[in-house]
């Protein structure tokens, strides 16, 4: 198990695959942890360095009383990839990772190389959504939001698989107060105008299931950054990393392949 402390948090993190590889970066989405990736990375190809961390607030990072502000996530994020000596980067974020990865690219260029943005936005609902989702939790606990979330995070055919339980065990036991700190984040975060700054190769993906940032809002903001590639990924929800793990190692080896990020480390 490897823990970096950071300045009063404490951030769990794994890395996979070649030390003195290219590195990849994982960021997990809203009430998942870093095990969202299982199914990635062993059908990726040898030769990369593949770190991946849990959100503050998640899996087995610290959980900080909140409410978080996008800033705070970044610069958790930032100063792990700081520890661990990691430039040009290519950092893959899924949902809230997403976010996070546009912010970090903004402010940190000499760290991210390129950008996968998986089910994501520059901007994900309205504060009252988020607040109103707050209050619901506060109420009921995530057990009492869990159907609607899977709903939205999964197809029709995957929620009637036993997997399932897996992923809503995940979810309810995220910390409250890291949840509800994630939303606040979320909630307080408008990248249009920055993300439209970004001059880096940017793959988009969504899925065509996907209830969360369906792939008009995905295509929307991959439209803000030039020369963005989007791929759409069919019979999957808003995490295709876990329904359609065949197809969405393909799409991001691809991408690769196109950077030249598969062999040797680009510093």
């Amino acid at each position: 198990m490897d823990i970096a402390a950071l300045d009063g948090l404490t951030l769990h993190y794994r890395i996979d695959g070649q030390a003195d590889g290219a590195p990849v970066v994982f960021l997990n989405s809203l009430g998942t942890d870093l095990r969202l990736w299982d199914k990635v990375l062993p059908r990726l190809p040898s030769g990369l360095r593949l770190i991946r961390c849990d959100t503050r607030g998640h899996g087995l990072s610290g959980c900080p009383a909140g409410p978080y502000a996008m800033g705070a996530l970044v610069s958790d994020v930032e100063r792990l990839l700081d520890r661990l000596e990691v430039r040009d980067c290519v950092l893959v974020g899924v949902s809230l990772g997403g976010m996070v990865a546009q912010a970090l690219a903004v402010k940190r260029p000499d760290q991210v190389r390129a950008l996968v943005l998986s089910n994501t936005a520059a901007k994900i609902g309205t504060r009252e959504m988020w607040e109103d989702r707050m209050a619901a939790a506060r109420e009921g606990g995530l057990e009492a939001l869990a159907p609607a979330i899977l709903e939205r995070w999964f197809s029709r055919g995957f929620r009637d698989l036993p997997e399932l339980a897996g992923w809503r065990a995940m979810l309810v036991r995220t910390p409250l107060d890291g949840y509800l700190g994630c939303c606040a984040a979320i909630a307080g975060t408008d990248m249009m105008a920055a993300t439209a700054t970004l001059k880096l190769p940017t793959l988009a993906i969504a899925g065509d299931q996907d209830g969360s940032t369906p792939p008009d809002l995905v295509r929307e903001t991959a439209a803000l950054i030039d020369g963005a590639e989007v791929t759409l990924i069919r019979q999957a929800g808003h995490l295709p990393c876990v329904e359609q793990p065949d197809v969405y190692a393909q799409t991001l080896i691809g991408f690769l392949a196109r950077l030249g990020h598969l062999g040797g480390f680009h510093g």
